[in-house]
């Protein structure tokens, strides 16, 4: 009963809802990231700091290879948020050289 009413809240005020209902290729860049900053801040939702982040570093290849400390740098973001945008920015990188490593032994 409590998984059913977590889903529906998602459903309704996060972009993971908007992915579970119509898949990831349906999400915007700013809400590929909000989804993965989680939750905002007193203020300041998720799409609101993705939306600063994206008018910082103006791209996915902007952000990538960032410190910490560039992050930190947008209110709302912390630790957690970046560390969790910076990884999935690790595993994009590790992707692309599989697919490239693949290719090279073709």
């Amino acid at each position: 009963m409590i998984k059913e009413k977590s889903e529906k809240l998602v459903s309704w005020r996060h972009p993971g809802g908007k992915l579970l209902r119509k898949g990831s290729d349906s999400l915007s860049d700013v809400e590929l990231i909000a989804v993965l900053i989680g939750s905002g801040v007193p203020g300041k939702s998720a799409i609101n700091i993705a939306s600063d982040i994206f008018a910082q570093f103006q791209s996915f290849r902007g952000m990538a290879g960032k410190s910490i400390e560039n992050f930190k740098k947008i209110k709302g973001l912390k630790t957690v948020k970046i560390v969790r945008i910076m990884a999935a920015f690790e595993i994009a990188k590790r992707i692309v050289e599989q697919v490239l490593e693949e290719q090279q032994d073709e």
